[in-house]
């Protein structure tokens, strides 16, 4: 009667084998527990608009905004050193589209980048402090608090701009759904700041 013979070869090739296995699952592991994947395609579905100035971001979107895209305007990353403080992250898979609509306008970036990974990812220009009552948000360099019970706007601060002082003179004191937006009444690249924190207010104060 004969036995198989266990060699060398054939010991080394099945603990090979269930160590690849072994990696294998723990990679499925890591990607399940992480997210990783899904990390992947939200940056390959994303890219950034760079701008030679904060005007330019202002007027470019204003545009895509009244053609329906979604967009998110947000602070560069790291790596990005050309253009102004400001981006513009949109759709990937809208990107030709955007730039037809951007050279009708005659307001064409300075650049394009995808998002291809967490190096070139946008970096949030918005602050969120919660201080019990009082809810505050800041987008740059502008300051926007309300009372979290009456929704009222109790506080804008910052920016320096001289339309500052007459932007809190009209949106304090008001409920933030009756205030004026910065947008109508605002003349300066402080009131496009204080428009965002408006807005991410809203969204905040949204059930």
């Amino acid at each position: 009667m004969r036995f198989p013979i266990k060699t060398k070869s054939s010991n080394w090739n099945s603990a090979e084998g269930r160590k690849l296995s072994f990696l294998k699952r723990f990679k499925e592991s890591l990607v399940r527990s992480t997210g990783l994947s899904n990390k992947k395609r939200v940056f390959r579905d994303r890219a950034i608009l760079i701008f030679n100035n904060t005007s330019e971001v202002i007027r470019a979107e204003s545009v895509l905004k009244a053609k329906g895209w979604q967009l998110k305007v947000m602070g560069p990353p790291p790596e990005i050193q050309s253009g102004c403080d400001l981006v513009i992250e949109i759709p990937l898979i809208e990107k030709l589209n955007i730039l037809r609509v951007l050279e009708e306008s005659n307001n064409l970036p300075l650049d394009t980048a995808p998002v291809s990974s967490t190096l070139l990812k946008p970096v949030d220009i918005y602050q969120i402090k919660d201080f019990g009552d009082y809810l505050m948000v800041r987008a740059a360099n502008m300051k926007l608090t309300i009372d979290k019970r009456t929704k009222v706007i109790v506080n804008i601060s910052g920016g320096g701009c001289p339309d500052v002082p007459y932007l809190a003179g009209e949106m304090v004191g008001r409920h933030l759904d009756e205030s004026p937006t910065p947008r109508d009444i605002g003349h300066t690249l402080c009131g496009y700041a204080l428009q965002l924190a408006y807005e991410e207010m809203r969204r905040k104060c949204t059930p």
